[in-house]
Order: structure tokens, then C-alpha cells, then sequence
């Protein structure tokens, strides 16, 4: 089968496209498939994407002034990683935490990576995660001195740790 644009190759690669809910299929070869690549990468980048996903100038009001801010590995700057969505090294990640952690806490529900575990030893794991989320939550609810909420949430570790003992 040849590509559908160029109508000079074979075809390699096989997209189907919805839009207004009618279903094309496009054959392309790989030189067409890059450069439609590109075009859609420009018509709806990554970075749009992320920015639907989060305020990128609300988060920059609510943290310290970026203005120049790159990582000292790449050069990438925040407004770079703004434009093409894409961090340029793994230092990117702690040059850009602050601006990064909402976005990821957004996109993924958490900060941190869980894994994945047998079905039987990941019940073990959420109570056990659970359990911990619970005490962080406690600590800080006395931190802020909010007692009743504390007093709630120091239950609710005792009645989950008095389940795992039965």
C-alpha cells in the first residue's frame, strides 16, 4: 500500500484520525508520518496539554520569581520547558520542583511513584500506606494546632490497627 500523501512510498505507518466524529484513516510512510508528526505537534503540543492541566502563570504567582531560571545541567529555561513541554535532563526536575510537584500532583494524583505490587501484598501495602498517610496528616494537624481534627485522625489510626491485629 502506498502513502496516502506522497503517493511514492510504501507505507509504514497507520494512523486513524476522529474529528467532528468522523473517522479518517491515513496511510503514511515514515518521512510523511515525521512531518505530520511535527504539524500536529504544532497545532496541539505537549505544552498545551500541560498547560490545560494546570495554571502555568498561577503557579509562577505563587511561588518565588522564575525570570532566568535554567538548569545549570541542560540550559534549559522554565520558559523553554513552557513552549515545547519537555524537560531536557533529569536535573530539570529539582531545578524546576517548585513549578513541576503541582503540575505532577495534577497529572498523576500524587508526588510520589508507588509502583505497582502482586494483588495480594498491595492490600497489605495501602493499609500499611494508609496507615502512614494518616500520621503524616495527624503531625500536622498538630503542628497547626488543630486538636479536634487531630483527635479524629488519632482514632482512625487505632481503629485501623486494631483491624490488622484481628
Amino acid at each position: 500500500m502506498l502513502c496516502d500523501i506522497c503517493k511514492k512510498n510504501e507505507a509504514t505507518v497507520h494512523l486513524t484520525e476522529i474529528i467532528d466524529e468522523q473517522m479518517n484513516e491515513l496511510h503514511l510512510c515514515e518521512e510523511c508520518a515525521r512531518q505530520k508528526s511535527v504539524a500536529m505537534e504544532q497545532q496541539f503540543g505537549l505544552s498545551d496539554l500541560l498547560a490545560g492541566m494546570t495554571d502555568f502563570d498561577k503557579l509562577e504567582k505563587e511561588a518565588e520569581p522564575i525570570t532566568g531560571l535554567k538548569c545549570p545541567n541542560c540550559g534549559l529555561s522554565y520558559a523553554d520547558f513552557k513552549k515545547i513541554g519537555r524537560l531536557g535532563c533529569g536535573n530539570c526536575y529539582s531545578t524546576f520542583s517548585k513549578y513541576l510537584e503541582p503540575l505532577l500532583k495534577r497529572i498523576h494524583g500524587s508526588t510520589q511513584h508507588t509502583g505497582k505490587s502482586p494483588f495480594k501484598a498491595a492490600r497489605d501495602l495501602k493499609k500499611k500506606a494508609g496507615t502512614q498517610e494518616l500520621r503524616i496528616r495527624l503531625q500536622k494537624a498538630i503542628e497547626s494546632e488543630a486538636f479536634e481534627e487531630a483527635a479524629k485522625l488519632r482514632d482512625q489510626i487505632k481503629a485501623v490497627e486494631n483491624k490488622k491485629e484481628k
